[in-house]
């Protein structure tokens, strides 16, 4: 791993033996972007890859240069307004009314490790040796603004981190409106743009187009990252598919508003920038002051989109993820919602709980209801003491119960919320974000407390870590059930009202950093009614959040393949829950309910108490089986064999470290009849390796990759009697062990 610089050619070059960046002081001693990609020979100069031509309607650099334009250059941090009329990477307004600047050169230092990115959640480092990076300075003379741009490169990864920090060493504040993680010029539009959209209940969905002339974008303006689109996209070259060709993938590490975008220009060169949303985005920067973006990771691989989302596995599981729970297999809950919604007193839960422990299951978990005069959505959030009409013993006197039953507790918050009908909302009514004079809009009935304001953080945190002090709390699933609206804090000014938005989702991430700094073994989950929130920011802090609030098997197998394209399975929480679904209103067999959930953290959403004896039995056969594979399930290497984007079939399956353990799930929507015989091939197995494929049939490795597996079942033909019949939303899941 090592990071060049050339004096001559004043050519930086980051190269790992995977990747190669390369990046050149330009004539008007700007940063300029000349190569991403597979990694190639270091050399002296790469010069050649500056190419320069005279061009009409064209605003060039210099008086005696008709050659040297910005317009045309693929740069690393470009600003507007100097010959460049793409998008810009940053914009800074001036007290005179000027938005332009001129970032040149200064100065640059080669860093062992990473550095931390203050109040924001980031990859890191354990070891000095995992990473190099390499800070570049640039300054604008005229305003006194410097810039800090920041590239991590991980060894023997093809990904870097990318960030930048702007610093008002002037006498004059400014206002910076702009200010990207990422920008990227590519030098061909020769692209497929990939992203990851939806709305509540279907998120993270797989859409694919062609790049364009123009702007193709992705963003977020709702003051989270949303259920809408994914703070995620790739480009990939047209033939490029799961298991061949390139791909650049790009993720913002933040869970607030922000923006992917991709501009390609009249002569097809490709513009990628990444970053917080500049849409309703102000940040006043007084002299002495630094602003620093969030961090974007981008990937890049020429062997497919399985090799990029494992790049990706592996960094967000083992270097974003962080503390007790990183690398442990999850536990196996129940969670009470889909089985009582508010309707439950502490006998009732006990009785759920008492089966849920006779079936193996090791953690209950206690949804929304249980504080203040929480009776349905309209009263009581904010107020975060127990109920002592449900829970006569409070949260400690039933985590308590819980424990005795030979099960861990966990309990539910959504503590960015508030409802008018609280003590919390009569007492500070100023504590909710609303702009004086207007209407507040209102979802779900709550109004959203402004984490802009430390006091209010400060407060939530006692409240919360009062009841982790006293009860014994094992997981906290912290929920976010609306969007920002009416922006406007009462405790900033109105020149800093722009910057309400990123100041909430610092808020968020300080109270999350408390209380995983004070509560280090306490499983976090994140929430925002279901996928709204499933960003890298909040990964950092939650080392699983819960996918989607629809737990349908059928529409699972979508939302869960789409979030395998940046997220790891260990991040992704899945239960079982009951028919006809709550969402959908489907019937799916219990069997394909597992067989779907297990390739996630797993648990149940349902009354045990009502399911049949001999459905019981299968719900500990699925808990014995999660016990025994769940380490492979959750932390091995995954692949996507089949897409449900793409046809009736899908199919996916994850490989031991060791490769001696795979896990195959195969899973058909709609029945059929007199079908095809089927088969699918497999990933990542030893060659010359022999599998035993469930108990039975022994097949090598080659084999099972270059010819594949066979997945034919009954419809297959006429069913005749004996045969096990197929039917809608059948599965199955095939267990390979080493001989």
């Amino acid at each position: 791993m090592s990071i060049y610089f050339e004096q001559e050619s004043r050519t930086f070059h980051l190269s790992n033996g995977k990747i190669s960046y390369i990046m050149k002081i330009l004539p008007n001693d700007q940063l300029g972007q000349l190569y991403f990609g597979k990694a190639v020979t270091h050399r002296n100069s790469f010069d050649h890859l500056l190419e320069m031509v005279t061009r009409s309607m064209t605003a060039c650099a210099f008086e005696d240069d008709d050659r040297f334009s910005l317009d045309h250059v693929k740069q690393e941090y470009p600003s507007y307004g100097t010959g460049d009329f793409r998008h810009p990477a940053v914009r800074i307004l001036q007290g005179n009314g000027s938005a332009i600047t001129n970032f040149t050169y200064l100065s640059h230092e080669v860093l062992q490790g990473k550095p931390a990115l203050t109040g924001l959640p980031a990859t890191y480092c354990e070891a000095d040796d995992e990473a190099e990076t390499l800070r570049i300075t640039l300054r604008d003379e005229l305003i006194g603004v410097r810039l800090e741009l920041l590239y991590t490169l991980f060894a023997g990864q093809g990904v870097l981190a990318r960030s930048a920090r702007l610093v008002n060493d002037g006498g004059e504040t400014v206002t910076v409106d702009t200010a990207m993680s990422l920008c990227l010029d590519l030098p061909d539009s020769e692209y497929e743009w990939v992203q990851l959209s939806g709305a509540w209940s279907r998120e993270r969905h797989i859409h694919v187009r062609p790049l364009a002339p123009g702007v193709q974008s992705v963003e977020s303006i709702r003051g989270t990252s949303s259920h809408n689109h994914n703070p995620f996209v790739a480009l990939k070259r047209r033939d490029t598919n799961e298991r061949q060709g390139e791909v650049v993938g790009c993720s913002l590490v933040y869970s607030g508003n922000f923006l992917a975008q991709a501009e390609v220009d009249a002569w097809g060169v490709t513009r990628l920038t990444m970053g917080i949303n500049p849409f309703g985005f102000a940040w006043k920067l007084e002299p002495g002051a630094s602003f620093q973006t969030p961090e974007a990771v981008v990937v890049y691989s020429s062997d497919g989109l399985n090799d990029m989302s494992q790049i990706f596995h592996r960094l967000y599981q083992k270097r974003l993820a962080r503390g007790y729970w990183r690398d442990r297999p999850r536990p196996i809950l129940l969670n009470n919602w889909e089985a009582t919604y508010f309707n439950f007193d502490e006998e009732k839960l006990l009785h759920i709980a008492e089966t849920a422990q006779k079936q193996g299951i090791e953690l209950f978990v206690l949804d929304d209801g249980w504080f203040g005069e929480r009776n349905n959505d309209r009263a009581g959030l904010g107020d975060w003491t127990p109920n002592r009409k449900r829970l006569p013993d409070g949260i400690a006197g039933l985590a308590e119960r819980i424990e005795e039953l030979g099960m861990k507790f966990g309990l539910w918050f959504e503590p960015e919320m508030v409802n008018k009908d609280s003590d919390l909302y009569r007492a500070h009514p100023d504590w909710v974000i609303r702009t004086p004079g207007r209407n507040m809009a209102q979802g779900r009935h709550q109004y959203v407390l402004d984490y802009s304001r430390p006091e209010v953080v400060d407060f939530i945190f006692e409240s919360m870590a009062k009841l982790l002090r006293e009860a014994k709390i094992s997981y906290i699933k912290w929920d976010m059930n609306r969007c920002i609206t009416e922006a406007f804090s009462a405790a900033l000014p109105a020149d800093r009202q722009g910057e309400l938005f990123h100041r909430y989702i610092l808020g968020v991430y300080d109270l999350y950093d408390r209380l995983t700094t004070a509560f280090p073994q306490v499983l976090f989950e994140s929430c925002a009614s279901g996928g709204g929130r499933f960003d890298p920011g909040i990964l950092h802090y939650a080392p699983q959040g819960w996918a989607s609030d629809d737990s349908d098997a059928a529409e699972r197998l979508k939302i869960q393949y789409g979030t395998t394209l940046c997220y790891p399975v260990s991040s992704i929480g899945a239960h079982v829950s009951i028919v006809p679904n709550h969402q959908v209103f489907r019937v799916t067999p219990l069997k394909t309910r597992a067989n779907v959930a297990c390739f996630g953290t797993f648990g149940y959403e349902l009354d045990l108490n009502r399911l049949t004896e001999e459905e019981l039995m299968t719900v500990r056969e699925q808990v014995r089986f999660m016990k025994k594979y769940r380490a492979v399930l959750q932390y091995g290497t995954f692949y996507r064999l089949l897409s449900p984007f793409e046809g009736n079939y899908t199919a996916w399956m994850v490989v031991s470290e060791d490769k001696k353990t795979a896990i195959v799930g195969w899973y058909k929507m709609l029945n059929e009849v007199n079908s095809s015989f089927r088969r699918v091939k497999l990933c990542g197995l030893e060659s010359d390796v022999q599998y035993r494929v469930n108990g039975q049939w022994v097949h090598g490795g080659d084999e099972l990759m270059n010819i594949g597996l066979l997945t034919s079942d009954s419809s297959a033909g006429e069913c005749r009697e004996g045969q096990t019949p197929s039917c809608d939303f059948d599965s199955k899941l095939f267990v390979l062990r080493a001989e």
